[in-house]
């Protein structure tokens, strides 16, 4: 049997946070979970992270940089309305075929508002740091453009809650979106 290093433990650790944070929240997920999901000791977790919180700001970093990463890929070498349309379709993709992601973003807002209410302003920091990176991300092929930047990321949110409430791709809900950034019906879609 080949051992893993810390690092790709770190890795699987994470993978394993993602699913249970995504699931329970912040506050509603135990380490002992992330840890028998990942098959190791809570004590060799706490040797890859020092803490719970330590642990959910990275999953919550890494949800941030593959989004990042998707809108880094899906506009290479495109600009303007070419670059907001394969953004926008990389992007219900990526919710559509892995929805924890969606999962973890939502439970990271919900975690900031409740640290930040609490007086934590850790989880905010991190979590707007972030956000300005993927703003920043889209800012560029979008033609530096702030109201392009703006409606671009406001209908990003918009997708993330009528996905996160469970609206189905076929309700009208969703016809006042680009049809690039529409959830897919079906193979007339694709």
């Amino acid at each position: 049997m080949v051992r893993m290093s810390a690092e790709e433990r770190r890795e699987s650790v994470i993978r394993a946070a993602t699913a249970e944070f995504a699931r329970g929240g912040y506050y509603g997920t135990s380490t002992e979970a992330i840890a028998k999901r990942v098959g190791v000791s809570q004590p060799y977790l706490f040797r890859l992270f020092p803490g719970k919180k330590a642990l959910f700001l990275a999953v919550a970093e890494r949800c941030l940089q593959d989004t990042r990463r998707v809108f880094e890929e899906a506009a290479d070498g495109l600009h303007g309305e070419e670059a907001l349309h394969a953004m926008a379709d990389a992007y219900t993709r990526l919710i559509a075929e892995k929805p924890e992601r969606l999962q973890m973003q939502l439970q990271t807002y919900v975690t900031v508002a409740a640290a930040e209410a609490a007086g934590d302003h850790e989880f905010g920091e991190m979590v707007r740091k972030g956000w300005m990176e993927l703003w920043d991300t889209v800012h560029g092929p979008l033609g530096g453009d702030v109201g392009e930047t703006t409606t671009f990321m406001a209908y990003g949110m918009l997708i993330n809650a009528l996905a996160g409430m469970g609206f189905p791709p076929e309700h009208r809900v969703w016809d006042g979106l680009y049809i690039s950034a529409r959830v897919k019906r079906g193979p007339e879609d694709a």
